[in-house]
């Protein structure tokens, strides 16, 4: 049990900081190209409790934990936040490419994790300069939300609207292709927890999430 508990506090705030920051750099990029809907629902905060889902963001990754603690000993987790809401009528408006602005508004949120596990593994460096009471634990903080944000960006790039790199792919995509894929949109999610619960998963994301861990560990000098 004290194990579990401490597996908890050293994931959860790289899984908040995560998704919370995940989520304000999809509003702020939808900001970028004239849509005020994030800010008038007060979505471009780094305040974690307007992103927080109560399923997404808490339960899932909750039972995740568990689940992976209890039955292989080795934590794994993923989750998400509240969507922000976008109104892709306002880049039209203002004069944007309809799917640029989309493109880039999905990609705003996997880009940020990425960017945060780097400056996760500059900062590891630097902790460990720290008298070792205070080292150990922000060390493994700063690993944990490294493969986090790894986590979230690789997971958030699945071609599976409405993930991320679902969108992407629609912008991507030619007529009518764009229409198909964005009519799987209403079976995302189940077909997601399909593969999290199958463990089809984790041979999805095992090999990017692999590679990497191992250049941002670099980052660190870990490896």
């Amino acid at each position: 049990m004290n194990e579990i508990v401490q597996s908890i506090i050293i994931w959860a705030p790289g899984i908040l900081f995560a998704i919370t920051l995940h989520e304000w750099a999809h509003g702020r990029m939808a900001t970028f190209f004239g849509d005020p809907t994030p800010r008038m629902m007060g979505r471009l905060t780094l305040n974690p409790i307007p992103h927080i889902d109560l399923a997404w963001t808490i339960v899932i990754p909750g039972v995740m934990l568990l689940a992976s603690l209890l039955t292989t000993g080795t934590p794994f987790v993923f989750g998400g936040a509240k969507p922000v809401p976008v109104d892709p009528r306002y880049f039209v408006r203002s004069g944007h490419s309809f799917r640029t602005s989309m493109f880039w508004v999905s990609a705003a949120g996997p880009l940020m994790n990425l960017l945060m596990a780097l400056l996760c593994a500059l900062s590891f460096r630097v902790i460990t300069l720290l008298p070792d009471f205070f080292m150990v634990p922000l060390a493994n903080m700063m690993v944990a939300a490294i493969q986090m944000n790894v986590l979230l960006a690789v997971f958030n790039l699945l071609p599976i609207p409405p993930l991320d790199g679902g969108r992407m792919a629609g912008a991507l995509l030619p007529r009518p292709w764009d229409a198909h894929l964005a009519a799987l949109e209403r079976f995302g999610m189940p077909i997601v927890l399909l593969l999290a619960f199958s463990g089809l998963m984790n041979h999805l994301l095992v090999p990017a999430m692999g590679v990497l861990n191992r250049l941002y560990l670099q980052v660190a000098g870990l490896t």
